[in-house]
């Protein structure tokens, strides 16, 4: 015999030792003072009668019914109550016992049911290990799609952001006047835009500013972000994210959240050049139905907001055309992870742009 079929055995010795000792007739307090109760009544009213006697002989006395019976409900009534009420408290009494003993057997069906679990899927802490595990295999599947997504060919000559020209790091954006103006100019005509005076913005900031400040103590994000605001083109698109990103707030959209489809840098490059349709279908890589659903209702019913995402979608479009001309492919993937271009794949698949 095992030691299951051992610990069966007690256990089932003990319930059937249990339910003999729950069949075993015990008087509980409620039913002792019952009787003491109904005892002294009776003797009270035994001790009445023998002192006062039971009336006189001539009709008067017991000897009429209704007397008689008045003087029997009047003794037996008090004991009546008396054990109605004892029998109350035993109803309430064996209640409660049969609330102890089904919690109990509840615990018990619980706990077994849990040791079930266990014996299946291990121990919580191997569950918890398993569930690590299963998140790091999913990080390392991210990271291989994004190393997918941007390895390709990086066109000669062009920096990356692994290794920018110190000395003179390529603008971000490339305006069509560009070649009119060389490298070694020292001399401005009067009249000239502050805005001329100061340096191109990097690649590097231009990403960062697109993503804009992680937090309140993000002194890089902010740096990059008065930079970017500094270059007319650049503040225009950062400024129609902005209301974008706040007008989607209020709908508990938030850019965070979404996990879009990465796109390969060939398409965006597609994009860039004037391709729509199927061709750049890739880009709208949002996937979260309640996003979607969301951005759409909003898109029908209020105004504001559809002007302001067609305004930021024209501008996004008019600043990556020129983003693209002297990024790498490296630089493509990163401003596909920023908070401004997740809320153009979102707005361009819910007004069409990519179908």
């Amino acid at each position: 015999m095992n030691d299951k079929t051992k610990s069966g055995s007690a256990s089932l010795g003990t319930g059937r030792m249990s339910g003999l000792n729950a069949q075993v007739p015990s008087l509980s307090g409620g039913e002792v003072i019952g009787l003491l109760l109904s005892g002294l009544w009776l003797a009270g009213c035994i001790l009445f009668f023998l002192v006062l006697g039971f009336g006189s002989s001539d009709g008067e006395g017991l000897s009429q019914p209704l007397q008689f019976l008045m003087t029997l409900v009047a003794v037996i009534m008090p004991v009546a109550v008396i054990w109605v009420a004892v029998a109350a408290l035993r109803s309430a009494r064996i209640m409660r016992e049969e609330s102890v003993r089904l919690s109990a057997a509840i615990d018990a069906m619980r706990s077994a049911y849990i040791q079930q679990q266990q014996g299946f899927t291990g121990t919580p802490a191997q569950a918890s290990k398993v569930e690590q595990k299963l998140e790091e295999i999913a990080q390392v599947s991210r990271k291989t799609e994004s190393a997918l997504a941007t390895f390709t060919s990086i066109r000669p000559g062009m920096p990356t952001l692994a290794n920018p020209t110190p000395t003179n790091p390529s603008p971000a954006i490339v305006s069509d006047s560009a070649d009119q103006t060389t490298a070694d100019q020292t001399s401005l005509a009067l009249g000239t835009p502050v805005e001329d005076l100061n340096p191109p913005l990097s690649v590097e900031d231009f990403i960062r500013a697109l993503h804009f400040p992680e937090t309140a103590d993000d002194a890089d994000g902010f740096r990059a972000l008065r930079r970017a605001l500094d270059d007319r083109q650049v503040a225009g698109l950062v400024q129609a994210s902005q209301d974008v990103l706040t007008l989607l707030s209020q709908d508990g959209i938030y850019m965070d959240d979404l996990r879009p489809d990465r796109a390969r840098p060939e398409i965006w490059r597609k994009f860039a050049a004037g391709e729509r349709g199927r061709g750049v279908a890739a880009l709208g890589g949002v996937r979260d139905r309640s996003s979607l659903a969301l951005t759409a209702g909003r898109m029908k019913q209020d105004p504001i907001f559809r002007d302001a995402a067609h305004h930021f979608l024209r501008r996004f479009d008019q600043t990556f055309a020129g983003f693209e001309k002297n990024a790498s492919d490296a630089d493509i993937a990163a401003l596909a992870d920023t908070r401004t271009a997740r809320a153009f794949m979102l707005l361009g698949r819910v007004t069409g742009t990519f179908d």
